[in-house]
């Protein structure tokens, strides 16, 4: 399971590298703010220009924030997601159906 920094700087890019045109049909813009041990904020371009970027590039339509912990345990498994929403340990706002399209390319 591995902790935020190494999802974003090197995991999900692969990610969004390895299929670019199937990051662009996601057809957003994400900010993730991990917080504790090994987080940190990121821009995740799914749509202008594809990549993910350290900070707040200002222009997200949908933000996720949870802790560093539960990053780890949904990296561990991927479908637990959406019972982490419901038990409030993922706090979405902006357009929340676009964080269901998430998973397709850094699932």
């Amino acid at each position: 399971m591995p902790d935020a920094q190494t999802s974003f700087t090197h995991d999900i890019p692969a990610s969004i590298a390895s299929d670019v045109e199937k990051a662009k049909a996601v057809d957003a813009v994400f900010l993730f703010k991990v917080n504790g041990d090994g987080g940190g904020v990121w821009t995740v371009d799914m749509k202008d220009e594809p990549g993910v970027r350290e900070g707040d590039s200002g222009n997200a339509e949908c933000t996720i924030e949870l802790s560093s912990e539960d990053w780890k345990a949904m990296t561990d498994k991927p479908g637990s997601a959406m019972q982490f929403f419901m038990q409030g340990k993922i706090r979405v706002t902006g357009n929340a159906l676009l964080a269901t399209k998430l998973q397709s390319v850094i699932g």
